[in-house]
């Protein structure tokens, strides 16, 4: 059993992570993301997770630091890229948004249109728990009018339950309300979350 076990642990794909800023940091931390990585992907996170620190690091002329950090510190044998779109403030596309990141010693770019929170929006079973609504459901995630960051101030407040900062708000839905990644992929008008799920599935099977 102890053989079959270190054989296991040796097959799986080591994963790192590059991501734009904290909020986005708690997802690859995760203990139900990493399991996900594990069960259905075949791939083993390895730390640590690299914090760009903003959007404006998340370019071909600097993403090369983070990527070097990323291979010296935890030797991964794959790179994921994540970040998000911020339509006002960096790129108008997704498209747009890859090139100014570049693909130097990437494996795979993931851009969460808008921002990691429509992503949260999308997992209406966290949003249930979160909000206390039972009957909730986001149906335009990803294309709603302002950003998502707003619209879960907008339900905080509905609610009585305002959600805080933006990095306390993330950490604490993903840990406590278990923001699961499936699920938000499983939403209908979620697709960069879907993108992000098969992409990861099919890293795995390389």
């Amino acid at each position: 059993m102890a053989v079959q076990s270190i054989g296991w642990w040796h097959s799986m794909v080591k994963v790192g992570f590059v991501v734009e800023g904290d909020s986005d940091e708690f997802l690859p931390r995760s203990k139900l993301f990493r399991e996900w990585l594990r069960s259905e992907c075949k791939m083993e996170l390895v730390d640590p997770v690299v914090n760009a620190g903003g959007n404006g690091n998340m370019c071909n002329r600097k993403i090369g630091i983070f990527v070097e950090k990323l291979k010296i510190q935890a030797k991964p044998d794959k790179i994921i890229v994540l970040a998000d779109l911020d339509p006002d403030q960096c790129a108008p596309c997704i498209e747009e948004r890859r090139k100014i990141i570049g693909d130097n010693g990437i494996d795979l770019i993931v851009i969460a249109r808008k921002a990691i929170e429509s992503w949260f929006l999308a997992d209406t079973e966290a949003m249930q728990r979160w909000s206390g609504d039972k009957s909730f459901y986001e149906p335009d995630p990803e294309i709603m009018e302002g950003m998502p960051w707003d619209r879960l101030k907008e339900i905080g407040r509905s609610k009585g339950r305002g959600p805080g900062s933006k990095i306390a708000f993330a950490r604490k839905f993903i840990r406590d309300h278990q923001f699961n990644i499936e699920r938000a992929a499983s939403h209908p008008k979620c697709p960069t979350a879907h993108y992000f799920v098969e992409k990861l599935i099919e890293l795995g099977r390389r």
